[in-house]
């Protein structure tokens, strides 16, 4: 079980409309020591994001995931996504 995965696509769940930041996940799972854990769900969310399951936007625009994006992203459900 991959807990990130999870909490990631249960984020996107509750928020089918709007994007959020990476930090936001990992404050919800460890609370106390949230930033040693950001590393870990930005590389999960850009995994996700080579295979489609999410969209990684930096200033609005999709990034390209071919890059490792520096500085601020935010993660959001595909549009295509109609499940929920």
């Amino acid at each position: 079980m991959d807990i990130l995965r999870i909490a990631i696509l249960e984020f996107c769940r509750q928020r089918p409309d709007r994007s959020f930041c990476p930090s936001e996940v990992v404050r919800r799972l460890y609370p106390e020591s949230w930033r040693e854990f950001l590393p870990d769900v930005r590389e999960k969310a850009l995994e996700m994001y080579r295979a489609g399951e999410i969209v990684i936007t930096q200033k609005g625009k999709t990034i390209d995931p071919k890059i490792e994006p520096r500085g601020p992203i935010r993660i959001s459900k595909p549009k295509s996504d109609k499940s929920s």
